[in-house]
């Protein structure tokens, strides 16, 4: 194994990507990128922005719960993050009298911060190229042998630099489709809690309705604070554990913004797939994603029926409905833009340049022929993996029952220890789990999948008789006939049923599992999804990856100076651009900030989307914003635009400037740009951000929480 004071294999390269385009590995920022970067207005040095032997701006970001990004912003600890990312600890400490949620809060003092059950946060610690030390064990494998020695060793590295007593964990990340292995290792705190946030007529203002668009006056912002022991080292949670004494915190600028300004962005962006051919483009557009957007609107429509109906479903839900609408809508513009930015169209003519690149030389020639047939012999089943993955798993109380149908297989196994052991763990839960569901929304989403399902899965790849049985009820092809069936499945449920399940735990039998409606609904699709259809997904992933692998390394070799960045996948990246407005159609140009005015302008009372809390309204009406007030503007700056790259998974990533200063929290897309899991479509790329100026003015002048202010080391 080597560190990174080696050069690294595609490190060495002499010309960048598209402007503004891809996220890169910070250690792995080139020459030429970097000297982009002072011309358009970078004063810090390499070493200043990432260095695993010293101090640098990469001690200040943090990868948060698993799923966003946070920063530090204050020698206490204070940690910055986006509204939606702190969505789900701030409703679980919520009730419908003290709902932080809906009306925002910032505690009064520290002593008054509360613990964020489950929320942690990871500082990169170390980076190794493992690369070499992985190729020697698996160079010749492929498919199966090959991801099985992967795992092997993977889960030996992890082990190796991994110490739990020491709150450090290792993982191996795949690059560039399997030609790179790097190792990282974070040390974890577990100790976050919650200090306060806007209201959510802020921290979602525009709700669905403004959500991937522009112009765009979202406050998405909340506030938690990082813990730590005496000594200053990760801890579980203890009342007696101090802020964290960070290695580094990010200063915060409250200096005004131009046009042309130089921007960057530390973050860990979540997935893209831009090295995907053109036959996986045409799934997506054709295939994946109407089916993804056609089961998640089920879903939603149904959770949204009963949230309007009452407060605490509204709050109870609150959080899992963000979740899926955000994702919703952008798979459903996702499609569209595939096909009006011709995305299918681009990869195809790439690949036309490549085969007469490739003719003759016997590694590569017939690797698209080789993707073609592996995408012909599975397209007839994706369809039905995502109305499984999205629309039969989206019933709470059906997942249960499958596991439910798990146990009923150990028990024919004469495994009746293990199947109590699982049944210990459900009973151990069950509350809890009751607790987080709406029965009639799971019921109604039940039904409406159901529904679904058999009008738009092929006869030959639906379960056996079960529609057949749904028919005993009435028309097939009416929702009533699927919404009796479920009210008759649901009420005899042992799970849902109090004294069924305290008479099934007591005593487990495979009859009162077989008597249970919901068990066999879920036995008949599961059994029939793991048996015959997981194996042909597994296979068509596994010879997707021994194909991409290959098709990376022939397009670096077929491009040796260009400068390519892998697939962000959840570690650290480095992004960089410029401040700037865009044109999105013929005879429309759209500013690069918004401002308070804006807010005014689109203000309903009493609308789910467009209030504004009495209080800052009045402070907006009097144009009442003391030290935030962009001068130049006379008004509140609220949101900007810069043409960073970004993806999910950035969301609460810090914005920076050319100083290293934060001035922003990136926390969406624009509409634009719905594609750049695929593509990086560059004209009208941008990413939208939260001003620093108008988290501090809400935090300061609306939250009464100016305290948190001097705790930051403000530069104007």
């Amino acid at each position: 194994m080597k560190k990174f004071a080696v050069i690294i294999a595609f490190a060495i390269i002499s010309f960048r990507a598209a402007a503004d385009e891809g996220m890169w590995l910070p250690l792995l920022l080139g020459q030429e990128t970097y000297n982009d970067m002072v011309k358009k207005g970078c004063k810090l040095t390499k070493e200043q922005i990432f260095s695993l032997n010293k101090k640098s701006i990469k001690d200040a970001i943090v990868s948060l719960g698993g799923f966003c990004t946070a920063e530090i912003v204050s020698n206490k600890g204070l940690l910055f993050t986006n509204h939606h990312c702190g969505y789900d600890a701030i409703a679980n400490l919520s009730t419908v009298d003290k709902n932080y949620l809906k009306d925002g809060y910032f505690v009064p003092n520290q002593e008054s911060e509360m613990p964020a059950k489950g929320l942690f946060v990871n500082f990169l610690k170390d980076i190794i190229d493992v690369t070499d030390e992985v190729n020697k064990d698996v160079a010749n494998l492929n498919g199966a042998e090959r991801q099985k020695k992967l795992t092997e060793i993977f889960t030996a590295m992890s082990k190796k630099y991994s110490n739990a007593d020491k709150f450090l964990t290792a993982r191996v990340s795949t690059f560039f489709k399997g030609n790179q292995f790097l190792l990282f290792v974070y040390e974890t705190y577990n100790d976050v809690r919650f200090v306060g946030c806007p209201s959510e007529s802020f921290g979602k203002f525009g709700g669905d309705t403004d959500n991937w668009m522009w112009p765009r006056h979202t406050a998405d912002f909340s506030v938690f604070r990082v813990y730590a022991n005496a000594n200053n080292e990760p801890a579980k949670y203890s009342p007696s554990n101090k802020p964290i004494v960070p290695k580094h915190f990010l200063p915060v600028s409250v200096a005004p913004k131009k046009e042309g300004d130089f921007n960057m962005i530390l973050g860990y962006p979540g997935s893209t797939n831009r090295f995907e051919v053109s036959y996986g483009a045409k799934m997506s557009r054709d295939i994946t994603d109407p089916a993804f957007v056609k089961m998640r609107a089920i879903r939603l429509t149904a959770m949204k029926r009963e949230m309007d109906k009452d407060p605490a479903t509204r709050l109870k839900l609150a959080s899992e409905y963000a979740n899926l609408a955000n994702y919703w809508k952008f798979y459903d513009i996702e499609s569209k833009q595939l096909r009006t930015r011709k995305v299918v169209e681009r990869k195809a003519a790439l690949e036309a340049i490549f085969l007469k690149w490739a003719k003759g030389k016997t590694k590569y020639e017939n690797i698209l022929n080789d993707y073609e047939k592996n995408y012909d012999e599975y397209l007839p089943y994706e369809k039905l993996k995502n109305y499984m993955q999205q629309g039969i798993a989206g019933s709470t109380a059906l997942t249960i029952s499958n596991q439910l149908n798990n146990i009923a297989n150990l028990m024919a196994d004469n495994k009746v220890e293990d199947a109590k052991k699982i049944i210990a763990n459900i009973d151990k839960n069950r509350n809890d789990i009751l607790e987080g569901i709406d029965l009639t929304a799971d019921k109604a989403i039940f039904a409406e999948i159901a529904h679904a399902f058999n009008k738009d899965i092929v006869k030959a790849q639906q379960p056996a008789n079960i529609f057949e049985k749904i028919a005993s009820f009435g028309d097939i092809t009416k929702v009533s006939t699927f919404e009796k069936y479920a009210d008759g499945a649901y009420a005899k449920s042992l799970f849902l049923n109090k004294t069924l399940w305290a008479a099934f735990v007591a005593s487990p039998t495979s009859e009162a599992l077989a008597a249970d409606p919901l068990v066999a609904h879920a036995k008949a699709f599961y059994e029939n999804w793991n048996k015959n259809y997981i194996p042909k997904v597994n296979a068509f992933n596994l010879k997707n990856a021994d194909l991409g692998r290959i098709w990376v390394a022939a397009l670096k070799e077929m491009n040796p100076k260009k400068q390519y960045y892998p697939d962000a996948n959840s570690t650290m990246r480095f992004t960089y651009g410029t401040v700037e407005a865009y044109v999105p159609r013929d005879g429309v140009k759209y500013d690069f900030v918004t401002t308070a005015s804006g807010v005014l302008e689109k203000y309903i009372p009493n609308d789910e989307e467009f209030d504004v809390p009495n209080k800052a309204l009045e402070l907006m009406e009097n144009k009442d914003y003391g030290q935030y007030e962009d001068k130049g503007r006379k008004d509140l700056v609220t949101c900007f635009l810069n043409t960073c790259d970004i993806t999910g998974g950035n969301s609460g990533s810090a914005v920076l400037n050319g100083k290293g200063e934060l001035i922003g929290l990136a926390f969406d897309g624009n509409s634009e740009s719905m594609d750049q899991k695929l593509n990086f479509y560059q004209p009208l790329t941008r990413c939208i951000n939260v001003d620093i100026r108008y988290v501090l003015w809400l935090i300061d002048k609306v939250g009464g929480a100016g305290y948190l202010i001097n705790e930051l080391q403000l530069m104007k």
